[in-house]
Protein backbone atom coordinates (compact mmCIF):
# COMPACT_ATOMS: atom_id res chain seq x y z
CA UNK A 1 0.00 0.00 0.00
CA UNK A 2 2.98 2.25 1.15
CA UNK A 3 4.60 1.78 -2.66
CA UNK A 4 1.51 2.13 -4.58
CA UNK A 5 0.47 5.50 -2.35
CA UNK A 6 4.48 6.69 -3.05
CA UNK A 7 3.81 6.26 -6.92
CA UNK A 8 0.91 7.88 -6.83
CA UNK A 9 2.13 10.82 -5.37
CA UNK A 10 5.11 10.96 -7.59
CA UNK A 11 3.31 10.65 -10.63
CA UNK A 12 1.44 13.46 -9.45
CA UNK A 13 4.13 15.88 -8.62
CA UNK A 14 5.48 14.76 -12.18
CA UNK A 15 2.36 16.06 -13.19
CA UNK A 16 2.24 19.19 -11.72
CA UNK A 17 5.44 20.34 -12.72
CA UNK A 18 4.81 19.56 -16.52
CA UNK A 19 1.73 21.47 -16.32
CA UNK A 20 3.56 24.04 -15.09
CA UNK A 21 3.72 27.36 -17.06
CA UNK A 22 6.82 28.37 -18.73
CA UNK A 23 7.54 32.06 -19.61
CA UNK A 24 10.38 32.55 -22.43
CA UNK A 25 12.64 35.13 -22.79
CA UNK A 26 15.00 36.10 -25.30
CA UNK A 27 17.44 38.37 -23.51
CA UNK A 28 21.33 39.78 -24.23
CA UNK A 29 23.75 37.36 -22.27
CA UNK A 30 24.06 37.84 -18.20
CA UNK A 31 21.07 40.87 -18.15
CA UNK A 32 18.83 39.65 -15.08
CA UNK A 33 20.22 37.79 -12.39
CA UNK A 34 19.14 34.61 -10.87
CA UNK A 35 17.80 36.50 -8.00
CA UNK A 36 15.84 37.80 -9.98
CA UNK A 37 14.74 34.93 -12.01
CA UNK A 38 13.91 33.43 -8.29
CA UNK A 39 11.92 36.03 -6.74
CA UNK A 40 9.83 36.27 -10.23
CA UNK A 41 9.31 32.65 -10.60
CA UNK A 42 7.54 32.36 -6.87
CA UNK A 43 5.53 35.01 -7.49
CA UNK A 44 3.94 33.87 -10.58
CA UNK A 45 4.38 30.03 -9.85
CA UNK A 46 6.12 29.45 -13.15
CA UNK A 47 9.25 28.80 -14.80
CA UNK A 48 11.18 31.55 -16.76
CA UNK A 49 13.38 30.01 -19.32
CA UNK A 50 15.71 32.00 -21.48
CA UNK A 51 17.68 32.05 -24.98
CA UNK A 52 20.77 34.72 -25.00
CA UNK A 53 22.26 36.42 -27.90
CA UNK A 54 24.99 39.10 -27.76
CA UNK A 55 23.92 41.22 -30.96
CA UNK A 56 20.46 42.73 -31.96
CA UNK A 57 21.62 41.42 -35.68
CA UNK A 58 22.19 38.03 -34.19
CA UNK A 59 18.47 38.26 -32.44
CA UNK A 60 16.61 39.50 -35.89
CA UNK A 61 18.57 37.18 -37.82
CA UNK A 62 17.11 34.31 -35.62
CA UNK A 63 13.69 35.45 -35.47
CA UNK A 64 13.58 36.47 -39.20
CA UNK A 65 14.82 32.27 -39.73
CA UNK A 66 11.86 31.25 -38.24
CA UNK A 67 12.12 31.12 -34.34
CA UNK A 68 8.74 31.48 -32.37
CA UNK A 69 7.65 31.47 -29.36
CA UNK A 70 8.96 33.59 -27.27
CA UNK A 71 6.55 35.78 -25.28
CA UNK A 72 9.45 38.66 -24.34
CA UNK A 73 12.26 39.99 -25.90
CA UNK A 74 14.96 42.58 -25.02
CA UNK A 75 15.71 44.44 -28.32
CA UNK A 76 17.71 48.12 -28.26
CA UNK A 77 15.62 50.54 -30.12
CA UNK A 78 16.79 50.54 -33.33
CA UNK A 79 15.44 46.87 -33.53
CA UNK A 80 12.33 47.64 -31.90
CA UNK A 81 11.68 49.84 -34.71
CA UNK A 82 12.61 46.97 -37.15
CA UNK A 83 10.16 44.52 -35.36
CA UNK A 84 7.47 47.15 -35.43
CA UNK A 85 8.10 47.58 -38.82
CA UNK A 86 8.03 43.78 -39.37
CA UNK A 87 4.66 43.19 -37.53
CA UNK A 88 6.15 41.06 -35.21
CA UNK A 89 5.17 43.13 -31.77
CA UNK A 90 2.22 42.50 -29.92
CA UNK A 91 0.13 45.96 -28.72
CA UNK A 92 0.64 46.72 -25.34
CA UNK A 93 -2.37 47.22 -23.20
CA UNK A 94 -1.13 49.97 -20.20
CA UNK A 95 -3.80 49.05 -17.67
CA UNK A 96 -2.25 45.77 -17.39
CA UNK A 97 0.89 47.29 -16.56
CA UNK A 98 0.10 49.50 -13.15
CA UNK A 99 4.14 50.29 -12.59
CA UNK A 100 4.84 52.34 -15.80
CA UNK A 101 4.54 55.27 -14.39
CA UNK A 102 8.20 54.21 -12.38
CA UNK A 103 9.73 55.23 -15.93
CA UNK A 104 11.63 58.24 -15.82
CA UNK A 105 9.79 60.80 -18.16
CA UNK A 106 12.81 61.16 -20.51
CA UNK A 107 12.88 57.61 -21.55
CA UNK A 108 9.07 57.64 -22.36
CA UNK A 109 7.33 58.02 -25.73
CA UNK A 110 11.03 57.54 -27.43
CA UNK A 111 11.77 58.35 -30.57
CA UNK A 112 11.48 54.42 -31.87
CA UNK A 113 7.94 53.71 -30.10
CA UNK A 114 5.98 56.88 -29.62
CA UNK A 115 3.49 56.47 -26.97
CA UNK A 116 5.38 53.00 -25.96
CA UNK A 117 2.83 50.96 -27.95
CA UNK A 118 4.66 48.05 -28.03
CA UNK A 119 7.54 48.45 -25.52
CA UNK A 120 8.63 49.21 -22.22
CA UNK A 121 12.39 50.90 -21.14
CA UNK A 122 14.46 47.73 -19.57
CA UNK A 123 17.89 49.34 -18.96
CA UNK A 124 20.39 50.73 -20.96
CA UNK A 125 24.36 50.99 -21.54
CA UNK A 126 26.85 52.98 -23.83
CA UNK A 127 29.18 51.55 -26.29
CA UNK A 128 32.31 53.07 -25.18
CA UNK A 129 36.19 52.01 -24.80
CA UNK A 130 37.27 49.90 -21.66
CA UNK A 131 41.08 49.79 -21.15
CA UNK A 132 44.14 48.68 -18.54
CA UNK A 133 44.55 51.90 -17.12
CA UNK A 134 48.18 51.21 -16.24
CA UNK A 135 49.32 49.86 -19.26
CA UNK A 136 47.68 52.25 -21.18
CA UNK A 137 49.32 55.43 -18.70
CA UNK A 138 52.70 52.93 -19.51
CA UNK A 139 52.12 53.08 -23.36
CA UNK A 140 51.05 57.08 -23.40
CA UNK A 141 47.62 56.01 -25.25
CA UNK A 142 44.57 58.30 -24.86
CA UNK A 143 42.24 56.60 -23.46
CA UNK A 144 39.33 59.49 -24.36
CA UNK A 145 39.21 59.10 -27.86
CA UNK A 146 38.28 56.42 -30.67
CA UNK A 147 41.93 57.41 -31.55
CA UNK A 148 42.91 54.69 -29.44
CA UNK A 149 40.95 52.20 -31.27
CA UNK A 150 41.51 53.96 -34.52
CA UNK A 151 44.94 55.37 -35.49
CA UNK A 152 47.95 53.25 -35.97
CA UNK A 153 50.14 55.10 -34.19
CA UNK A 154 48.65 53.89 -30.95
CA UNK A 155 47.93 50.77 -31.87
CA UNK A 156 51.25 50.05 -33.01
CA UNK A 157 52.08 50.20 -29.08
CA UNK A 158 49.65 47.32 -28.39
CA UNK A 159 49.37 45.22 -31.00
CA UNK A 160 47.23 42.02 -30.77
CA UNK A 161 46.13 43.45 -27.45
CA UNK A 162 42.81 45.04 -28.81
CA UNK A 163 39.35 44.08 -29.14
CA UNK A 164 36.77 45.05 -31.00
CA UNK A 165 32.79 44.16 -31.00
CA UNK A 166 31.72 41.57 -33.91
CA UNK A 167 28.90 44.04 -34.64
CA UNK A 168 28.76 46.20 -38.06
CA UNK A 169 25.92 48.64 -36.62
CA UNK A 170 28.62 49.28 -33.44
CA UNK A 171 31.94 49.31 -35.16
CA UNK A 172 30.62 51.44 -38.14
CA UNK A 173 28.79 53.69 -35.85
CA UNK A 174 31.71 53.93 -33.58
CA UNK A 175 34.42 54.86 -36.69
CA UNK A 176 31.83 57.15 -38.63
CA UNK A 177 31.26 58.88 -34.95
CA UNK A 178 35.29 59.46 -35.37
CA UNK A 179 35.15 60.63 -38.55
CA UNK A 180 32.58 63.40 -37.34
CA UNK A 181 29.55 61.46 -38.80
CA UNK A 182 26.39 60.65 -37.95
CA UNK A 183 26.13 57.33 -37.03
CA UNK A 184 22.97 56.89 -39.28
CA UNK A 185 24.70 58.29 -41.93
CA UNK A 186 22.76 56.79 -44.83
CA UNK A 187 25.54 57.92 -47.66
CA UNK A 188 27.81 55.61 -49.43
CA UNK A 189 30.76 57.90 -49.31
CA UNK A 190 31.07 58.00 -45.14
CA UNK A 191 30.36 54.18 -44.68
CA UNK A 192 32.98 53.56 -47.39
CA UNK A 193 35.23 55.89 -45.09
CA UNK A 194 34.31 54.38 -42.53
CA UNK A 195 34.90 51.13 -43.60
CA UNK A 196 38.60 52.20 -44.85
CA UNK A 197 39.41 53.89 -41.44
CA UNK A 198 38.37 50.22 -40.16
CA UNK A 199 40.63 47.86 -42.78
CA UNK A 200 43.63 50.30 -41.61
CA UNK A 201 43.16 49.14 -37.67
CA UNK A 202 41.90 46.00 -38.29
CA UNK A 203 46.18 44.36 -38.18
CA UNK A 204 46.41 45.37 -35.10
CA UNK A 205 43.79 44.20 -33.81
CA UNK A 206 43.04 40.59 -31.63
CA UNK A 207 39.87 39.89 -32.21
CA UNK A 208 36.04 40.43 -33.17
CA UNK A 209 34.81 39.76 -30.03
CA UNK A 210 31.19 40.07 -28.82
CA UNK A 211 30.85 37.82 -26.17
CA UNK A 212 34.15 37.62 -23.82
CA UNK A 213 36.21 40.52 -24.34
CA UNK A 214 35.27 41.96 -20.86
CA UNK A 215 36.63 38.66 -19.49
CA UNK A 216 39.58 38.70 -21.73
CA UNK A 217 40.25 42.52 -20.26
CA UNK A 218 39.56 41.18 -16.60
CA UNK A 219 42.57 38.83 -16.78
CA UNK A 220 44.75 41.18 -18.84
CA UNK A 221 44.83 39.27 -21.89
CA UNK A 222 43.74 42.20 -23.90
CA UNK A 223 44.68 46.12 -23.12
CA UNK A 224 42.03 47.82 -24.60
CA UNK A 225 38.59 47.12 -25.98
CA UNK A 226 35.65 48.40 -28.15
CA UNK A 227 32.12 47.36 -25.67
CA UNK A 228 29.56 48.09 -23.73
CA UNK A 229 29.52 49.92 -20.26
CA UNK A 230 28.10 47.24 -18.31
CA UNK A 231 30.43 45.08 -19.44
CA UNK A 232 33.38 47.04 -18.60
CA UNK A 233 32.09 47.38 -14.99
CA UNK A 234 32.10 43.58 -15.01
CA UNK A 235 35.60 43.33 -15.49
CA UNK A 236 36.41 46.66 -13.23
CA UNK A 237 34.68 44.93 -10.54
CA UNK A 238 36.39 41.20 -11.53
CA UNK A 239 39.68 42.23 -12.00
CA UNK A 240 39.06 44.10 -8.30
CA UNK A 241 37.74 40.63 -7.01
CA UNK A 242 40.61 38.85 -8.29
CA UNK A 243 43.46 41.07 -6.79
CA UNK A 244 44.56 41.77 -10.31
CA UNK A 245 47.50 43.69 -10.57
CA UNK A 246 46.28 46.38 -12.24
CA UNK A 247 42.82 48.50 -12.90
CA UNK A 248 39.90 48.06 -15.56
CA UNK A 249 38.74 51.90 -16.42
CA UNK A 250 35.89 52.73 -19.02
CA UNK A 251 36.11 56.35 -20.20
CA UNK A 252 33.04 57.68 -23.08
CA UNK A 253 35.32 59.16 -25.84
CA UNK A 254 34.91 62.78 -26.26
CA UNK A 255 34.07 62.49 -30.27
CA UNK A 256 30.73 60.82 -29.01
CA UNK A 257 29.32 57.13 -28.44
CA UNK A 258 26.11 55.12 -28.90
CA UNK A 259 23.47 54.86 -26.27
CA UNK A 260 21.32 52.39 -26.54
CA UNK A 261 18.10 51.92 -24.41
CA UNK A 262 17.11 48.14 -24.20
CA UNK A 263 13.32 47.32 -24.07
CA UNK A 264 10.69 44.74 -23.21
CA UNK A 265 8.68 43.94 -26.11
CA UNK A 266 6.24 41.11 -25.92
CA UNK A 267 6.62 38.61 -29.41
CA UNK A 268 2.97 37.99 -31.56
CA UNK A 269 4.26 34.23 -31.27
CA UNK A 270 4.27 33.89 -27.50
CA UNK A 271 2.09 31.76 -25.83
CA UNK A 272 2.06 33.59 -22.60
CA UNK A 273 0.76 36.95 -22.83
CA UNK A 274 -0.78 36.85 -19.05
CA UNK A 275 2.30 36.05 -17.87
CA UNK A 276 4.34 38.43 -20.48
CA UNK A 277 2.51 41.33 -18.71
CA UNK A 278 3.02 39.83 -14.69
CA UNK A 279 7.00 39.70 -15.53
CA UNK A 280 6.85 43.35 -17.45
CA UNK A 281 5.21 44.69 -14.22
CA UNK A 282 7.65 42.79 -11.84
CA UNK A 283 10.22 44.36 -13.65
CA UNK A 284 8.98 48.07 -13.47
CA UNK A 285 8.50 47.57 -9.92
CA UNK A 286 12.45 48.54 -9.39
CA UNK A 287 13.66 46.43 -7.38
CA UNK A 288 15.15 43.44 -9.99
CA UNK A 289 15.91 46.71 -12.02
CA UNK A 290 17.77 47.83 -9.55
CA UNK A 291 19.80 44.92 -8.76
CA UNK A 292 21.27 44.16 -12.32
CA UNK A 293 22.08 47.85 -12.38
CA UNK A 294 24.42 47.22 -9.12
CA UNK A 295 25.45 44.29 -10.71
CA UNK A 296 26.59 44.95 -13.80
CA UNK A 297 26.31 48.07 -13.64
CA UNK A 298 23.20 48.99 -16.26
CA UNK A 299 21.98 52.09 -16.89
CA UNK A 300 18.47 52.41 -15.07
CA UNK A 301 15.54 54.00 -16.77
CA UNK A 302 13.33 53.62 -14.13
CA UNK A 303 12.91 56.39 -11.35
CA UNK A 304 11.35 54.25 -8.37
CA UNK A 305 14.56 51.67 -9.01
CA UNK A 306 17.46 54.56 -8.12
CA UNK A 307 16.75 54.58 -4.46
CA UNK A 308 18.29 51.35 -4.20
CA UNK A 309 21.18 52.05 -6.63
CA UNK A 310 24.38 52.14 -5.10
CA UNK A 311 25.89 55.72 -4.88
CA UNK A 312 28.90 55.05 -6.20
CA UNK A 313 27.28 53.63 -9.65
CA UNK A 314 24.49 56.35 -9.64
CA UNK A 315 27.43 58.74 -9.71
CA UNK A 316 29.51 57.34 -12.58
CA UNK A 317 29.05 59.25 -15.74
CA UNK A 318 29.78 56.30 -18.22
CA UNK A 319 26.91 54.48 -16.72
CA UNK A 320 24.41 57.49 -15.95
CA UNK A 321 25.50 60.42 -17.93
CA UNK A 322 24.31 63.87 -17.49
CA UNK A 323 22.01 66.30 -19.44
CA UNK A 324 25.26 67.44 -21.10
CA UNK A 325 26.79 64.02 -21.84
CA UNK A 326 23.75 62.74 -22.92
CA UNK A 327 23.90 65.58 -26.10
CA UNK A 328 27.22 63.44 -27.32
CA UNK A 329 25.06 60.30 -27.72
CA UNK A 330 23.67 58.76 -30.96
CA UNK A 331 21.14 56.06 -30.87
CA UNK A 332 21.45 53.94 -33.83
CA UNK A 333 18.20 53.57 -36.55
CA UNK A 334 16.86 51.00 -38.02
CA UNK A 335 18.41 51.25 -41.90
CA UNK A 336 16.19 51.23 -44.83
CA UNK A 337 16.78 48.08 -47.20
CA UNK A 338 19.53 49.58 -49.79
CA UNK A 339 21.26 50.90 -46.53
CA UNK A 340 21.36 47.70 -45.34
CA UNK A 341 22.49 45.92 -48.27
CA UNK A 342 25.47 48.19 -48.91
CA UNK A 343 26.54 47.77 -45.21
CA UNK A 344 25.95 43.84 -45.28
CA UNK A 345 28.78 43.98 -47.94
CA UNK A 346 31.13 46.53 -46.70
CA UNK A 347 30.96 44.26 -43.56
CA UNK A 348 31.95 41.05 -45.56
CA UNK A 349 35.09 43.24 -46.92
CA UNK A 350 35.84 44.33 -43.31
CA UNK A 351 35.66 40.53 -42.45
CA UNK A 352 37.33 39.08 -45.23
CA UNK A 353 40.10 41.18 -46.47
Amino acid sequence: MRRLLCALLAALASQSASAQQVLRLFNWNNYITESSVKAFERECGCRLAQDYYSDNEEMLAKLAAGATGYDLIVPTGNAVQALIGSGRLRELDHARLPNLGHIKPEFLDPWFDPGNRYSVPYAYSLTIIGYNVERMRALGVPTDTWAAIFEPKYLARMAGKVTVLDSQRELFAAALIYLGHSANTTAEVELKTARDLILRAKPYWAAFNAGSYFKELAVGNIWLAHGYSNDFYTAQQDARSAGRKFTVGFTTPKEGAVFALDNLVMDRTGRQPALAYQFIDFWLAGRASAEITNTIGAGNPNRVAMQWVEPEIAANQNIFPDAAEFKRLQSLRDYDRKTRRLLNRLWVEVKVR
